[in-house]
């Protein structure tokens, strides 16, 4: 059921640390997967209009909208105008403490719409249209009076309780209603997805409005334990709210995006799985977590990250899923017609089989993170990070994909080899703090200091006046910006404030930059500007003690956030519009990891953190 692809900044996200799902400007749930971020989908019309499925509660006359999360929560309000009265929506997934959860019965895996008539008279139409493994079954729909409507699918149950009567679609299985609110008059409807029965079915009324005001407050007393006392409280908050639901509580994962493939351009084939964990944002991830306070999360996501990665080690996969599970091979669903006819669409992602050695650096950075906050080292997880030190040993000189995970074949990086110093920097500080036992010490800094001589050499282009993006070259890459960052290079430095203006020169357009000029990735057609990237050159600019230029451009950047603070992976820099998955988990890491450092410049900054010697 739908009429069309809305854009993609139209779309809120509610989510329960579990799953999230995608509801547009109109009042249409067009994503939701069931029971993790990386499961089939239930509802994909944000994929196809026709064979996704969605679940919409709107006006049958004409209407305009205004929308807002209440609060600092992740609880959403839709308000519906029409020309004979306002109709209020509110949408969650409910949340409560473990505790609470633990006094009483809980329905895992449930969404609640409240709808409201707040002025006048609306005729309310619902249409609930799920559309199992991305459109590709449908469910057998059984009315089970009070209980509600039940849709069955290999052993599973999809089950819409209303408080407005239903009727069932004899020729598709849809459920739909049409029903007239006056005002002051409040209806409820819920969705419960279960994977066995007899299953818990929570009542609506009075019932409902408990969970509403306890997810409210649960949401509300979280964003009150964050730290950041800054001049862009609200933008932080509400990127923070955006990674603590993309968290899968069960684990301690944070998925990069709920969504798949949306494309980077418009009709174009850059459409890729994001529902995973990558290694890459667990540095930046972490750093975020603990400078706003949020150490448990910080600690759940580390706890992740150790087990995760003891499954390949001492190798690291740059992917896993939120248990830790290292297959996600590719495929294609020829099926769908894709976000506004952007095809294919990918479920799975092949870069999990790249060699990408700069996240060598990224984990053992953020291990180094932790250990900063006060956490320990066991004898099990030093093994693991002196294994996977000698791996960035062994391997540092060979070619990878790299940080953009190219399709077009492997090069010598320069990120990467800077990582691969990241990596050993931060053994030697561990083990100098006492941290490390039992390292081949004098192997890590003699690796280490070929490395820098290595780059030093190759990685910065005279004639270019800045760091490449691989040695011996003269193309340009965002992630260069990181070389002040992650503590491998002064920012105050020449180079590094020559690499800086020549990537603003290179690579920027309207505050914005491009991760690369798309040449031969190994892939047809264009991408916008990357979120992360641009944030990363506030964060460049702060280390480098360029305050008001870190805030003006941090200011400009955030003006391209959706009305609701969400922000996709890329933007169009001419249009503003958010393009690729959304909402994305690392232009968010961005976004607080930038304002954290603004306001450690202003308090007069702190020591790079590269350089043990």
């Amino acid at each position: 059921m739908g009429t069309g692809n809305p854009a993609i900044g139209d779309y809120a996200v509610i989510g329960d640390c579990r799953s999230a799902a995608l509801i547009s400007r109109s009042g249409s749930i067009d994503w939701l997967c069931r029971p993790r971020f990386d499961s089939p989908s239930l509802f994909a019309a944000l994929l196809d209009p026709e064979k996704g499925g969605c679940f919409a509660v709107r006006p049958t006359a004409p209407f305009t909208t205004r929308r807002r999360y209440v609060g600092d929560t992740n609880v959403l309000e839709t308000t519906f105008y029409t020309d004979h009265g306002v109709l209020r929506l509110t949408d969650l997934m409910p949340v409560d403490s473990e505790e609470n959860k633990r006094r009483q019965l809980w329905a895992a895996h449930q969404i609640l719409r409240r709808v409201e008539c707040v002025e006048g008279e609306v005729e309310v139409e619902v249409i609930c249209d799920p559309r199992p493994n991305y459109g590709r079954e449908q469910c057998r729909p059984r009315d089970r009076g009070r209980l509600g409507i039940y849709y069955e699918h290999q052993g599973r149950a999809f089950i819409l309780r209303s408080e407005m009567p239903l009727t069932i679609s004899s020729r598709n299985g849809t459920a739909y209603l049409q029903h007239t609110l006056r005002a002051g008059e409040c209806r409820h409807l819920s969705t419960v997805y279960t994977e066995r029965e007899p299953s818990f079915i929570p009542p609506l009324g009075e019932e409902a409005e408990r969970r509403i005001r306890a997810s409210l407050d649960w949401w509300n007393a979280w964003s009150e334990r964050g730290t950041y006392r800054g001049p862009y409280g609200s933008m932080v908050r509400r990127s923070a709210l955006v990674l603590k639901l993309m968290t899968y509580a069960p684990s301690g994962a944070v998925v990069a995006a709920p969504t798949t493939s949306l494309p980077e351009w418009p009709g174009g084939v850059r459409n890729w799985d994001y529902r995973y964990c990558w290694l890459r944002d667990a540095s930046l991830t972490l750093r975020a977590l603990y400078g706003l306070g949020y150490g448990e999360e910080a600690d759940a996501f580390i706890d992740w990250l150790m087990h995760s990665t003891r499954l390949t080690w001492p190798e690291l996969q740059i992917i896993y899923n939120v248990y830790g599970e290292t297959r996600l091979d590719e495929s294609e669903l020829d099926h769908l017609a894709g976000f506004a006819g952007s095809r294919p669409v990918r479920i799975g992602n092949n870069a999990c089989h790249q060699l990408q050695l700069d996240i060598y650096g990224e984990v053992i950075d953020a291990v180094y993170e932790f250990v900063r906050h006060g956490g320990r080292l066991d004898a099990a997880t030093q093994k693991l990070l002196i294994g996977f030190g000698e791996t960035a040993c062994r391997r540092w000189r060979e070619p990878d994909e790299g940080i953009w995970e190219v399709r077009g074949g492997r090069k010598h990086h320069t990120y990467s080899k800077a990582m691969c110093w990241v990596a050993l920097d931060r053994l030697l500080q561990l083990h100098r703090a006492g941290h490390l036992k039992k390292a081949p010490i004098d192997r890590f800094r003699t690796e280490r200091d070929s490395l820098r001589a290595e780059i030093e050499q190759r990685g910065y282009n005279t004639e270019v006046d800045s760091y490449v993006s691989t040695l011996d070259g003269g193309e340009l890459d965002a992630s260069l910006l990181l070389l002040s960052v992650h503590g491998y290079l002064d920012p105050r430095s020449e180079r590094a404030g020559r690499t800086r203006e020549a990537i603003r020169e290179k690579l920027g357009r309207n505050g914005l930059l491009y991760r690369y000029r798309v040449q031969d990735d190994g892939l047809p057609g264009e991408e916008a500007a990357f979120g992360i990237c641009s944030f990363w050159a506030v964060a460049d600019l702060a280390l480098a003690g360029e305050i008001r230029q870190a805030e003006v451009l941090f200011e400009r950047i955030i003006g391209y956030a959706n009305d609701l603070g969400l922000f996709a992976e890329e933007i169009d820099p001419d249009s503003g519009a958010a393009l690729g998955n959304f909402p994305q988990a690392f232009t968010h890491v961005g976004l607080v990891d930038a304002a954290l450092l603004i306001e450690d410049a202003k308090r007069g900054g702190k020591t790079p953190k590269g350089g043990a010697r």
